[in-house]
């Protein structure tokens, strides 16, 4: 056994970075540090959007200090992830809500607590679903990315198109009904048909509606409108955790939604794991979106826009607009068209070079339906680059 006198001559020959007894000064280190520069990993202007693949936000300074603040005591997991879902809830304007990690844990853990209840025998089953309800109704035009994150609850997919189609899918079998909101315009079944068609056959239907804040009114407008479960990403407008998300909805579903996640153990959720940490800044970073100015960020993001859009007008051949997608990601963006005969580019020339030079920079992905547009996102820009944004556009058109 080592004595106090051995432990103590030990630990004062360790190095000061990284010793047990100086955390200041590991901290103070850990600072000076350019982390991604020693590992070579290249940091960006973010003129896209909060897209995963490009770490979506920045979070609010308020959310990283409540984050830093948790990390330096414990707590019992389950008993914060009840007060904060009851704040949430409260603050939001719902029936309750649960911090998961991420929306697609979200649609995880909420699809399986439409199939499961709390019946503890059935969520140390899942995905095997024998004897359970094993069927989720889904407009066609909605099938997307993240489908995935659903059928790994053992389920199929039942594909429909009419209200009539729908009816007369719902069978004993039907566990619940999904719809992705950003998809609304492009079903033939909307967002208050679709929930009046579950309330009538009681079925549950839930909505992922990850990234369709702003504006501040869509936290609470679906689980109003009737859905029994919504979900929200918390790394996205909300500005929190990119690795956190919301899940909001019926009592019963969402203490369901939590039996099937971390910290329990044989459930299909545990490796969703939300610590303390991500907790306590999700809920701050609700309040403070509940509490900022829109009107004056929007503004601001207008301002950007005409500033970027300025700034190329005096190259011939640029046709420069504002586009605001009608749901998901309902922010300005500015448009760029050019005409192939006077500027010899392609969009992703332009996209190579603001990758490619330096600061890298990258924009908006090309839709698959529109790609000789260009879209530049504003919303994540941090201040002043705009300005830096719009000499190397200014330069590579001018080039070409």
């Amino acid at each position: 056994m080592i004595n106090r006198r051995r432990f103590i001559q030990a630990a004062s020959s360790l190095p000061v970075v990284g010793g047990i007894f100086s955390p200041r000064d590991v901290e103070a280190s850990a600072k000076k540090r350019d982390f991604f520069k020693e590992l070579n990993v290249r940091p960006f202007i973010n003129a896209a959007g909060t897209y995963t693949f490009l770490t979506a936000s920045l979070m609010k300074p308020e959310v990283v200090a409540a984050m830093e603040y948790a990390s330096k005591q414990f707590v019992p997991l389950n008993d914060l992830q009840a007060a904060v879902g009851a704040r949430l809830a409260s603050l939001i304007g719902c029936d309750a809500a649960m911090v998961t990690s991420g929306a697609a844990a979200a649609l995880t853990v909420g699809t399986a607590a439409c199939i499961t209840g709390k019946n503890l025998e059935f969520i140390k089953r899942l995905p095997d679903i024998a004897g359970m309800k094993n069927e989720v109704i889904m407009q066609k035009s909605h099938r997307y990315g993240y489908d995935h994150a659903v059928r790994n609850c053992g389920i199929r997919f039942v594909e429909v198109e009419t209200a009539d189609e729908l009816e007369k899918a719902v069978n004993k079998n039907t566990a619940m009904m999904l719809f992705f909101n950003n998809k609304d315009l492009d079903g033939k079944i909307n967002a208050e048909q679709f929930v009046a068609l579950g309330k009538k056959h009681g079925i549950p239907t839930f909505n992922d509606a990850a990234a369709d804040v702003p504006p501040t009114e869509h936290l609470s407008k679906y689980t109003k409108m009737g859905f029994d479960l919504v979900t929200f990403s918390g790394g996205k407008g909300l500005r929190g955790p990119q690795s956190a998300g919301l899940l909001l909805g019926r009592k019963e579903l969402i203490e369901a939604a939590c039996l099937n996640c971390s910290p329990n153990s044989d459930s299909i959720g545990r490796g969703m794991k939300v610590n303390k940490e991500e907790m306590i800044g999700m809920l701050v970073a609700v309040e403070t979106y509940l509490q900022r100015d829109s009107a004056a960020e929007w503004r601001e993001w207008e301002s950007r826009i005409k500033f970027l859009a300025d700034s190329v007008a005096t190259v011939k051949g640029i046709t420069p607009s504002t586009h605001i997608p009608p749901i998901a990601n309902h922010v300005p963006h500015l448009k760029l068209t050019w005409d192939k005969s006077a500027l010899n580019l392609s969009v992703e020339d332009v996209r190579k070079q603001l990758r490619e030079g330096n600061p890298s920079i990258e924009i908006t992905p090309s839709s698959p339906s529109t790609p000789e547009e260009m879209t530049i996102g504003v919303w994540m820009l941090q201040p002043g680059e705009d300005r830096i944004v719009a000499r190397r556009l200014r330069e590579i058109f001018k080039a070409a």
